[in-house]
């Protein structure tokens, strides 16, 4: 059960190193975070005890990102089977809706008062809006009876003022894939291990007529997949989380000098000409047909790519972390991710202790179907045989094992207010609109 070992190592790290992105300044046990909300009225409505499920049929709703072909839409259809024994009384109308579009959605239906029994969330400040609001609803309660299949390290970029207000699914970082049969063709037998050797990878497969890079220009999410970890391995996890915290200022020389880095990859002809025009879906499906070499993108592509084209993909592909850059500043193991995927309960639903219960049984659902299908490692502790789960989520688990600090991703770890420029100044660098310099101009102007 090696893997099962590896899990406890992971979680058991994830505890030690704490949680980066969300400032945690004291240990996982005590308040995780630094985001700091005025009491709601969803604590006290929350300091009920959990009543157990009536007979009465009861209609819960929920949104979420499992579309249509989304890795993780198999483990949540599982889940939900599942918990039609768990909770025989109730009906679970549900809806999925695309990432970005998502983020639109929820907001506005906060500002509205119209948000479903059960939503999905990303953690730390993205969630951490909703809750200064007074909008979702404590956990604290029903979580108690987890604490021994959930590690408090997990709650942490879900816990504001000491109480808890998500229940996590799985964890995920931000990996590069490599297409080996590409690199093969240039003369490449392994993974780039340093960035040096990572240029002289892309220069031989350009003078191939094989495109290194494959990214969705058009949604910028995936631009921040390649932007981070190349800043985060120039400046430091340290100084990455810093800046999404707000405790230091974007105009910083060496964030300039690794925007230019990235910037310097897209002149050089590194990433698909047509990537502005392309959906995340046409870029992964581009990597697995062989038309890129790279693909960087979330660890929960792992389960995809494992039994792509009837698992004859997967003997092709090889898994790692984006090379440190600076090695005075950064070292391997320094990650982009951590807990983010979250379910949170709205304050105002009219069955919020129901359907909390619901939520944190569907969360550890999800979280065993998605690490079994290899969609992200688990958040919470597993207790059965994960010995068959595809040989790139076992690589992402020794990576992780192995960390030495998390920063989670930038469009989540910071505020709404900050996210909107953020993700604007990085559609201008993807697109050549700004440079390095540019680029912390227009951040430091528009960010605290």
């Amino acid at each position: 059960m090696k893997i099962k070992r590896l899990a406890a190592i992971l979680l058991a790290g994830v505890m030690t190193l704490g949680l980066a992105a969300c400032g945690n300044e004291t240990p996982a046990s005590a308040s995780s975070t630094e985001t700091s909300v005025s009491a709601s009225s969803t604590e006290a409505s929350a300091s009920k005890e959990t009543e157990p499920a009536t007979e009465e049929k009861v209609k819960l709703t929920m949104w979420c990102i499992a579309t249509e072909g989304d890795s993780n839409r198999p483990a949540y259809e599982a889940a939900i089977e599942d918990l039609k024994t768990t909770f025989p009384n109730v009906e679970l109308e549900w809806e999925a809706i695309e990432n970005e579009a998502y983020k639109t959605k929820i907001a506005a239906a906060m500002a509205a008062n119209e948000v479903p029994d059960i939503f999905f969330t990303w953690s730390c400040a993205f969630l951490g809006d909703f809750v200064k609001e007074g909008k979702v609803y404590c956990l604290d309660d029903v979580l108690a009876k987890y604490s021994n299949e959930l590690p408090e390290s997990m709650l942490g970029n879900t816990t504001y003022d000491g109480k808890h207000y998500g229940v996590p699914t799985t964890m995920n970082i931000v990996a590069l894939f490599a297409n080996m049969d590409l690199l093969a063709e240039a003369g490449w037998d392994h993974v780039p291990e340093t960035y040096d050797d990572l240029i002289a990878c892309c220069d031989a497969l350009v003078a191939k007529g094989i495109i290194p890079f494959g990214c969705a220009g058009g949604e910028t999410w995936c631009v921040t997949e390649y932007l981070e970890p190349v800043i985060q391995k120039s400046i430091g996890s340290d100084a990455l989380n810093d800046i999404f915290l707000g405790r230091a200022s974007y105009d910083n020389p060496d964030v300039a000098k690794a925007v230019d880095t990235l910037q310097e990859m897209i002149t050089k002809g590194y990433f698909d000409p047509a990537a502005t025009s392309l959906s995340n879906d046409d870029v992964k499906q581009n990597f697995i047909d062989g038309r890129t070499a790279f693909y960087q993108n979330g660890t929960w592509n792992c389960a995809d790519f494992a039994k792509a084209n009837d698992g004859e993909f997967l003997s092709k592909v090889k898994v790692t972390e984006f090379p440190v850059i600076d090695s005075s500043k950064s070292k391997l193991g320094q990650l982009i991710g951590g807990p983010s995927d979250t379910l949170a309960v709205s304050a105002s639903s009219p069955n919020a202790e129901l359907a909390a219960q619901y939520a944190a049984e569907l969360g550890k659902a999800i979280c065993h179907h998605g690490y079994l299908l290899g969609c992200g490692l688990p958040a919470w502790t597993p207790d059965y045989d994960a010995s068959d789960i595809n040989p790139l989520t076992q690589k992402v688990a020794e990576i992780c094992a192995n960390a030495d600090s998390y920063v989670l991703f930038g469009d989540t770890a910071q505020s709404a207010v900050d996210k909107d420029p953020y993700l604007e100044a990085v559609a201008k660098v993807f697109g050549k609109e700004i440079d390095g310099a540019g680029f912390i101009e227009e951040l430091k102007n528009a960010i605290r």
